[in-house]
């Protein structure tokens, strides 16, 4: 048997979603992107995409609610300079396309006609598969998906006796994307991805509490095994148990120290969209024009990973047509670049780095994160934990948010403990930890050997547009953070 080369194999089924049931051809894309480079244009691309996704929700033993949902449609923009021009339909067809094409041109400023031979569409180089193509809504039935709900709601309800609800939700999509440039290049992605979510309350003593757990990434549904429903059971039941004994949050200017894996979301945000090349080209990031500075202390390196296989946040090519790539941005504390779709990377005159990302043919592109993490270190974590004299142990968290100018971020702990002396003396509730994402890298002095990844729930937002994404860190121990509490 002759395997077909992963790129092609992609091309393939692209063409024959997006093309080929509506009349088009690649000379159709050639004749649309003509039309948008009579005038003047930097650059100009089309983006294809069909979606299709599906979701369960299971409560008290009862499907609260089943969608199926398909979208389709196309998205044209042409970019001059820093403006950008963009329409889109839901309707695939050449008069659609060419309609689109139409509009986005008069971006052309008066006067600068000029017209532009489109290359012959490409391809996009090298070979890679980060993950499958299989459709993952059809890996399994209606009848065994709810049956794996009802697993996870009788798991979760059997741990303890103080579980007195269980919600689980299960969600699938299945999405191909087709990406021509105006530049030649011809690129396709097939994207599964599914997700497996888990919330629990405990009550005791009039006290109700919840936690939550789960997981998922770019695979069938068959991955979500009964061990491994059983674990984010266990991190949904631990939770919110955890937090029926809780106390009170201390406050003040404090050490902290923040767990393994998820608890990366506090480097997402305080730091990683700071790096993302639109706000540093405008200069309105903390970390604008400080490449080649230090702005984290030694020992902390920083990546944007898009290569990673079967990640939530990961990509075979990026919503431009540019290959993902493992980017460092900061490297032992020396900030070494930043994450950057086409038109920023041409505006501060760099690369690309396969960062340029949409929700949606209905968005542009932009910068945007893909799996974003610290690489570990040295130490023990229960060595950093037990160099606390007094301060917290934040090994889950909540929302959080981040102004990019000026660094300052604000995360609420949703797991936390307070530690005297080495010890975790109990568990805290309602700990905000608040500082400044540049300033906060400074203070990192220890960092542990047990880097992990999230489980693959994380969801990105910018500027009204979500995407999937990843997150992860070792244990760090940060000096001289303040904690906002309840005590």
């Amino acid at each position: 048997m002759i395997a077909v080369e992963p790129t092609l194999a992609r091309l393939a089924t692209a063409r024959s979603q997006l093309l080929e049931p509506f009349g088009l051809t690649e000379a159709s894309l050639s004749q649309a992107l003509r039309l948008i480079t009579e005038h003047r244009v930097d650059d100009a691309d089309l983006y294809f995409q069909t979606t299709r996704a599906e979701g369960w929700s299971l409560e008290e033993g009862i499907v609260k609610s089943g969608s199926f949902s398909i979208d389709q449609g196309v998205g044209v923009r042409a970019v001059a300079g820093e403006k950008t021009a963009f329409a889109y339909s839901d309707d695939i067809s050449l008069d659609s396309l060419l309609d689109a094409a139409r509009t986005v041109r008069t971006i052309a400023a008066a006067g600068q006609s000029k017209k532009v031979k489109v290359p012959v569409q490409g391809r996009v180089a090298g070979s890679r598969e980060l993950y499958g193509v299989a459709d993952p809504i059809a890996s399994l039935d209606s009848a065994a998906k709810v049956a794996l709900l009802e697993r996870a709601e009788k798991m979760a309800s059997a741990k303890d006796p103080r579980i007195v609800q269980v919600m689980a939700g299960l969600a699938a999509e299945h999405e191909v994307v087709l990406i021509a440039r105006a530049d030649g290049t011809l690129a396709a992605d097939v994207r599964p991805l599914v997700r497996l979510s888990i919330t629990v309350i405990a009550e005791s003593n009039g006290r109700r509490e919840v936690g939550s757990g789960g997981g998922g990434g770019r695979f069938g549904l068959a991955y979500f095994t009964d061990e491994m429903i059983a674990t984010y059971v266990e991190q949904a039941v631990h939770a919110a148990l955890t937090n029926l004994d809780s106390r009170p949050a201390p406050a003040g200017e404090m050490t902290v120290v923040v767990g393994p894996g998820w608890p990366g979301v506090l480097l997402h945000e305080a730091v990683g969209h700071g790096l993302e090349g639109d706000f540093n080209r405008k200069g309105s990031s903390a970390f604008s024009g400080r490449i080649g500075q230090r702005v984290a202390a030694k020992g902390v390196t920083v990546l944007d990973d898009g290569t990673l296989p079967d990640r939530r946040g990961s990509l075979n090519v990026d919503d431009e047509g540019c290959a993902s790539q493992r980017n460092v941005l900061i490297e032992d504390g020396i900030l070494k670049g930043y994450i950057q779709d086409a038109m920023n990377a041409r505006l501060m005159k760099t690369a690309p780095t396969g960062n340029g990302r949409r929700e949606s043919y209905a968005h542009v592109p932009m910068p945007r994160m893909t799996n974003t993490y610290m690489l570990g270190g040295k130490d023990d974590p229960q060595e950093i934990v037990a160099s606390i004299k007094k301060g917290l142990y934040a090994t889950n968290f909540g929302g959080g948010q981040v102004d990019i100018t000026s660094g300052k971020f604000v995360f609420s702990a949703s797991e936390a403990y307070w530690v005297e002396n080495g010890k975790i003396q109990y568990p805290v509730k309602g700990a905000t930890i608040i500082g400044n994402g540049p300033d906060a890298l400074t203070r990192v002095s220890m960092i542990g050997n047990d880097m992990a990844l999230d489980t693959g729930v994380g969801v990105c937002g910018k500027e009204g547009q979500s995407v999937p994404v990843g997150v992860g860190q070792p244990t760090l121990r940060i000096d001289g953070l303040t904690v906002g509490g309840t005590a």
